[in-house]
């Protein structure tokens, strides 16, 4: 028994990779049905673009909240290729071949999830976006929401309030929503996902690649922030399986 020599039970081990990205596919494509499903539903009940926002933004954000909370202990619950690609090049993190899967598992979920949304809503699935979204200040309004998420996400870790993040990233995403003109992909799956659908949430193809790599930029100009803020100290080791908007203090974000 503890306490008397004995050892005690020893911690589970990480989940098998090929179970944790199954995972981050899933919570992807739950996100994106979410996302892509309610501004279908908010177009159907009301005329008014403000509530439409405002019942897509809760949406999003009471999804988001919950699957952060019921998949990080598996994955890390990333559901993000910018924050997985942050966590990679941050210090401790995701291998390359953790990285690729993660990555690849996210993009795909993020399409299924679109074209999911369409299906239960009675839309055809899988018609491509005729939303365009090209324009300088919405790349720049991407990369200030990804530079925040990351900021976020990371930081919290770094000031020991990594138990804090699934409720507060879940608000964050959702002032996104209203504070950028973009309003607040934050999310290279979810950009491509989104354009899956031809609806209030999609994004024409076109304007996909931009946005892509404004969010990138962001992460990046995220992480220095979070150097800036709490120092060089690199944080704690973690694994993929810690959840990237963890439920632990001792966890270092990676959403």
């Amino acid at each position: 028994m503890p306490g008397d020599g004995t050892p005690g039970p020893a911690a589970p081990g990480p989940a098998p990779l090929a179970r944790r990205a199954l995972v981050e596919g899933l919570g992807t494509a739950a996100l994106v049905a979410v996302i892509v499903g309610s501004g279908i539903q908010a177009t159907v009940l009301t005329e008014d673009p403000g509530l439409r926002l405002l019942a897509n933004s809760l949406a999003t954000a009471f999804g988001l909240g919950a699957l952060i909370a019921l998949l990080g202990p598996v994955s890390g619950a990333h559901f993000n290729p910018a924050v997985t690609l942050a966590a990679r090049f941050s210090g401790p993190g995701p291998s390359r071949r953790e990285t690729v899967a993660y990555v690849s598992a996210q993009i795909a979920g993020a399409i299924g999830g679109a074209v999911l949304a369409d299906a239960v809503h009675g839309r055809t699935p899988g018609v491509f976006s005729g939303h365009d979204r090209f324009a300088g200040h919405l790349w720049l309004a991407e990369a200030v929401a990804t530079a925040g998420l990351v900021w976020l996400v990371f930081g919290l870790t770094r000031a020991g309030r990594a138990h804090l993040a699934p409720v507060l990233v879940a608000a964050y995403i959702a002032a996104a929503y209203w504070f950028t003109s973009s309003t607040g992909f934050a999310n290279p799956a979810v950009t491509i996902g989104r354009a899956f659908t031809d609806s209030f949430s999609g994004i024409a193809p076109t304007s996909v690649a931009p946005f892509v790599g404004a969010q990138l930029l962001g992460a990046a100009v995220g992480l220095a922030l979070v150097t800036i803020s709490f120092g060089r100290r690199p944080a704690p080791a973690r694994t993929t399986t810690e959840p990237a908007v963890p439920t632990e203090p001792e966890s270092v974000p990676t959403a």
